[in-house]
């Protein structure tokens, strides 16, 4: 007997221009001034943190961890949320694992998927690759990036499979109210399709009311969580989602037997080790983004001929536009070129060629922005 197996179509994917364009600066810039995660940690640091840590990480078996993740480090992201059980969290490695598993786990082709826009490439790119149709849910900066909650009830229809949501949001620092959050529930409620909520800035609200999680609110709601942005620890490669959907979280754990299968036991023993210890860690590195949102203010109010931004309301980032005609790619080229630090064109979004994205989650911005200034000013 001759058994013949046959493949759908290819995947086609675009390049991922953030990413791409990072990995031709970002270890060579010597200022980077658009980094979208806090300050980090070294593993001394993190071991100094709990006594006995040091000698159970030297004792740590090497060996394969589970599918979904530690159940000690489950429990202990459970613990982020309100409803949620240890059951309703799986690990990934990182972020972009669990948005890549969920899209192609939840959308098929043809189906319709609405993206709160500008985004992260691939809350978007990954469903066009599968054939769906994406809508951008457009946010304007005359309008404080508030999106517009007319749009999304006039765009949902029969076809809509899931509505992506980022907040606190990449990279405007938008911060959505509880009440335009119950809207977008309630819409997606009437059409019962799902929501997709990006939460990786979760933490670092500031001068605003923290959001609940979309897995705590909404029963079809699914929370997209990491510990490289608010925790600053991008280097370990841990993220998960929260969800309490069965049949989705088999889907996606049967998924994951295609990608990474577990994750890294180091890196789920220092996650696990620094979520014991978030208040220390979130409080250190909200200090750092006040003290450095205030240069910004000071810096934006001094060049408002030349810049407009919305002050952001939650996390280390923001995305201001110039007033010239110029163009961020150069703009963003020539200061590289002449002064080392590194900005990133809203192109990289698919966006436009007037805003950039300014990162202000780490120590040394005030050198960076010290050296932007310099530039202005010659």
């Amino acid at each position: 007997m001759i058994i013949i197996l046959t493949r759908g179509d290819k995947m086609k994917i675009a390049d991922f221009s953030l990413e791409r364009y990072f990995s031709l600066y970002e270890f060579k810039a010597p200022y980077l001034l658009c980094s979208s995660d806090c300050e980090s940690f070294s593993i001394r640091e993190l071991l100094a943190m709990e006594e006995g840590a040091e000698e159970k990480m030297k004792d740590l078996w090497l060996g394969y961890t589970e599918t979904k993740g530690h159940p000690e480090l489950r429990a202990e992201i459970a613990g982020l949320y309100e409803t949620v059980t240890p059951d309703d969290i799986i690990v990934f490695a990182g972020a972009a694992e669990g948005i890549f598993i969920l899209i192609n786990v939840l959308m098929e082709k043809d189906d319709h998927l609405i993206v709160q826009y500008p985004c992260y490439q691939s809350l978007s790119e990954v469903a066009c690759s599968l054939g769906c149709n994406v809508l951008k849910w457009l946010m304007r900066e005359e309008k404080g990036w508030e999106p517009d909650i007319d749009f999304l009830n006039d765009s949902i229809n029969q076809k809509t499979r899931a509505i992506v949501i980022n907040n606190p949001h990449n990279p405007t620092g938008y911060h959505m109210s509880i009440e335009r959050l119950m809207e977008v529930i309630d819409i997606a409620r009437k059409h019962e399709c799902t929501i997709f909520s990006d939460e990786v800035y979760r933490n670092l609200e500031y001068g605003t009311d923290r959001l609940p999680a979309l897995c705590d609110c909404y029963e079809n709601g699914v929370s997209l969580g990491v510990m490289s942005k608010s925790f600053g620890l991008a280097g370990l490669r841990i993220g998960w989602i929260a969800c309490r959907d069965s049949e989705l979280k088999r889907k996606i754990a049967s998924f994951k037997d295609y990608t990474t299968i577990c994750s890294s036991a180091p890196s789920e023993f220092l996650s696990l080790l620094a979520l014991r210890h978030r208040d220390i860690i979130l409080q250190r590195n909200l200090s750092i983004i006040m003290d450095n949102l205030s240069l910004l203010g000071t810096f934006f109010k001094n060049y408002h001929s030349l810049f407009r931004w919305v002050k952001p309301a939650a996390g280390p980032i923001a995305f201001p536009s110039l007033l010239n005609s110029c163009g961020t790619e150069s703009f963003c080229s020539r200061l590289l070129e002449q002064k080392g630090v590194l900005l990133l064109p809203g192109t990289c979004y698919g966006f436009d060629d007037r805003h950039f994205r300014i990162g202000f989650g780490r120590r040394n911005m005030p050198a960076a922005l010290s050296r932007l200034e310099e530039y202005i000013n010659a």
